[in-house]
């Protein structure tokens, strides 16, 4: 299992997402128009940081390193969203819900969107779970 990415690492690992895969100057590059203020050399540190955790890979081409990332990013989204459920809600997810829906106003799409993944998982949630599959018994 890998460790879970700090805010930074996160962030170079959505430059990744987005573009598959990208030199360190790529990353670099993006994560600079995003705001930061980080050094080639910071990215290099940071990406091979990454890599030792198991957040990415590279190859060689040329003289440039290019990354890509080796964790799916819907699996990291939905690790960091149960972990930060558990440590900051204490997994009451109505709790985190009202808090969400509180802190910033939301659109009349985004509702119907709220809506509609909530009647899917109430779907889901009314389904039984399977179970182990009978033998049936024949009889000669």
């Amino acid at each position: 299992m890998t460790d879970s990415p700090t805010d930074r690492e996160l962030e170079a690992l959505k430059v990744l997402w987005s573009r598959g895969e990208a030199t360190v100057r790529d990353v670099c590059d993006a994560l600079n128009a995003a705001g930061a203020d980080l050094a080639y050399t910071t990215v290099l540190s940071l990406l091979q940081v990454m890599e030792q955790k198991a957040l990415v890979t590279h190859r060689r081409d040329g003289k440039a390193y290019v990354y890509a990332p080796a964790i799916e990013r819907d699996r990291t989204f939905r690790d960091l969203a149960g972990g930060f459920l558990d440590r900051v809600f204490d997994g009451a997810v109505s709790d985190y819900l009202v808090h969400a829906l509180e802190s910033r106003k939301m659109s009349a799409d985004e509702l119907d969107e709220l809506e509609a993944m909530i009647a899917a998982a109430k779907q889901r949630a009314s389904k039984p779970a399977p179970g182990p599959r009978r033998r049936s018994k024949r009889s000669d």
